[in-house]
């Protein structure tokens, strides 16, 4: 059989096609991986500029056009006004005969805020950099309104606002879960998670990470004839939602791990997990951990 052999040859094809198809799918899932995230994270900062450029700093910009119209020819007579502002008798002329007699007699005072308006529409767009103005002013407001509400007297009264809000329709319904979001990715609040444990759950034999949250309710600790813990369990890949379980405090097994190595071990569904196991220390005190662990890994081999 000669390298020339039609068959070899298709059979070289498929191999190069198959291989290409095998590299292209594996290198194009790195590559992905890799670039999504930074895409998408420029892509919602990109949203939250344009969303505060329109929505705040377009009307400050018209706003600041507007003040500019009516104060600054009150307080500078025409002669002081700089040129590219100032309206002449001949303009008015010009601008009276072109209106639309449709809409009516305007007073000279109007006549020349329309004209005025028009000449600080050119300028400013002729100054690109203007429009930079609105968005700093936007800015800085939301700075000052950070820092009037970071004080006591300014929580206070935006803890009696956010309640009234809260009792509006529609508000009500979707003013809290917006609020946790922004909460959890802009609040400076740590969370409430003492420290990472295991207890056996959903049934005997199988280990689930969770977060110590603290001292169950007295009830419950009287019903279980024992102190009772609750631990937060949360879900793959979004820890910040789960459900909570209260167990005896016994059966919840510290670990030697950080929350934030916990919260990347669920984030990445076990891919990602930390250098360290449970702490020998807390093996020793718990013999029956120690049995547990060594039948599962028995009955895995």
């Amino acid at each position: 059989m000669s390298a020339t052999d039609p068959g070899v040859i298709a059979g070289a094809q498929t191999f190069m096609a198959e291989s290409f198809g095998s590299d292209f799918k594996r290198f194009f899932g790195k590559g992905l991986a890799i670039l999504l995230p930074t895409a998408v994270t420029l892509w919602l900062l990109w949203q939250a500029l344009g969303f505060v450029y329109s929505n705040v700093a377009q009307p400050i910009n018209r706003a600041t056009r507007l003040a500019v119209i009516w104060v600054v020819p009150q307080a500078l007579s025409e002669e002081k006004l700089p040129d590219w502002f100032s309206v002449t008798h001949e303009e008015l002329t010009l601008a009276r005969s072109a209106r639309d007699p449709s809409l009516g007699k305007i007073s000279e005072p109007a006549l020349r805020r329309e004209i005025r308006t028009q000449y600080l529409s050119k300028f400013w767009n002729d100054h690109w950099y203007l429009n930079l103005s609105g968005f700093i002013v936007a800015v800085m407001l939301i700075y000052l309104s950070g820092v009037l509400l970071g004080n006591i007297v300014g929580r206070t009264i935006y803890s009696r606002l956010e309640r009234l809000i809260t009792q509006l329709p529609g508000f009500k319904q979707i003013y809290p879960h917006v609020k946790q979001v922004v909460d959890m990715i802009l609040g400076d609040k740590k969370m409430a998670f003492s420290k990472v444990v295991i207890v056996e759950y959903p049934k005997e034999g199988i280990w689930t990470v969770g977060f110590l949250t603290g001292n169950s309710m007295r009830q419950i600790d009287k019903s279980a004839g024992g102190t009772v813990v609750s631990v937060f369990i949360p879900t793959s890949p979004t820890p910040f939602t789960g459900f909570t379980i209260n167990v005896r405090k016994e059966q919840a097994i510290e670990m030697s791990m950080s929350v934030e190595e916990a919260l990347r071990f669920v984030i990445t569904a076990g891919v990602l997990a930390p250098g360290e196991e449970v702490d020998p220390k807390i093996i020793s005190s718990n013999p029956d951990l120690i049995a547990k662990l060594a039948s599962d890994e028995l009955e895995s081999n």
